[in-house]
């Protein structure tokens, strides 16, 4: 077992071994543990950090992962071919729907990126987020050493003064 002596700075080396941070040293992340706060609110953050074409990837994204925009879709797509079928000589886009197709082929076309857009925008918020989490948990683990190291000492003093009592106890 390891001993119980390890400072703050040698708990910390030991949890960073084989870890990367970006564009941050051990010292620098070692100060930030342990004089600032570190727990940051992701969301508000990326909030900040939006543009509107992201906003509206993000919106787009929200209407074409509905329940609503599939139905509606489906309507479109089954009353399209219902006017075209029933219109027989003068349908605007005969069997076997060829204008239908194209549309479908650009509909997909411009919202596979979109939607793409928007999930890694999601990947970046989530990976600030696990990142945030470590350095969180990190802080609290360095936290609670600290209070485990206090209460092993406060115990030692504790038993200290116990044993001197007892000893003028059995003197008297």
């Amino acid at each position: 077992m390891e001993k119980q002596s390890r400072t703050k700075k040698d708990i910390v080396k030991m949890l960073l071994k084989n870890k990367e941070f970006e564009n941050e040293d051990e010292e620098q992340l070692m100060e930030i543990l342990f004089n600032e706060p570190i727990a940051i609110d992701v969301d508000k953050q990326a909030e900040e950090n939006e543009t509107w074409s992201d906003k509206l990837a993000d919106k787009i994204t929200e209407v074409a992962g509905s329940w609503s925009f599939i139905i509606i879709f489906v309507i479109i797509l089954i009353s399209w071919m219902a006017i075209n079928y029933l219109l027989a000589v003068n349908a605007f886009d005969p069997y076997p729907f060829i204008l239908l197709n194209l549309f479908l082929s650009c509909v997909a076309a411009l919202q596979a990126p979109i939607i793409m857009m928007s999930q890694n925008r999601a990947a970046k918020k989530d990976t600030l987020r696990g990142k945030n989490d470590y350095k969180t948990d990190l802080k609290s683990e360095l936290i609670l050493e600290e209070l485990h190291d206090q209460m092993t000492k406060l115990a030692a003093n504790q038993n200290k003064i116990l044993k001197m009592l007892n000893e003028t106890e059995d003197k008297k």
